[in-house]
């Protein structure tokens, strides 16, 4: 039986490129203890959608990617950090499976905004505003007549 050949010496060698690892900001600002009430710097290591990024994205090693997502998953349960966050995108109207605008007409926009907002009315403060000019025209009467 042949032995089965190293992939990893193997595909070393087969790639020329090399690259720089990237230093932790944990490193580069000497942080002994990672803390979850932080959350400058834990934001640091999370996605713009609110995920926890991967230690060969943010240059972490095993034991201080440990000790960052530890503390982000603390300061999420504390309500410091969001679990998730929506990113608004433009172009999120694609098509389905079938090729239709997903069930909708294609002239239909999900999110047509072109209608005029509504005019809010407190009819509250307005009948106040109408007592108390009763209240003062009453008053005013009752001085001319003395």
């Amino acid at each position: 039986m042949a032995k089965k050949p190293q992939r990893g010496a193997r595909n070393r060698d087969a790639n020329p490129r090399k690259f720089k690892k990237k230093t932790s900001p944990l490193v580069i600002e000497k942080v002994e203890y990672v803390d979850y009430k932080d959350v400058d710097l834990l934001t640091r290591f999370m996605s713009d959608r609110g995920k926890i990024r991967g230690k060969h994205l943010s240059g972490n090693d095993v034991q201080q990617q440990r000790e960052v997502a530890n503390a982000i998953k603390i300061a999420r349960e504390m309500g410091l950090l969001p679990y998730a966050r929506r990113v608004a995108s433009a172009g999120r109207q694609g098509r389905g499976r079938d090729g239709d605008r997903r069930g909708r007409p294609a002239d239909v926009d999900a999110r047509d905004t072109s209608t005029a907002p509504v005019e809010e009315t407190n009819l509250e403060n307005d009948d106040v505003m109408a007592d108390d000019q009763v209240e003062v025209a009453a008053v005013g009467a009752e001085s001319e007549e003395v």
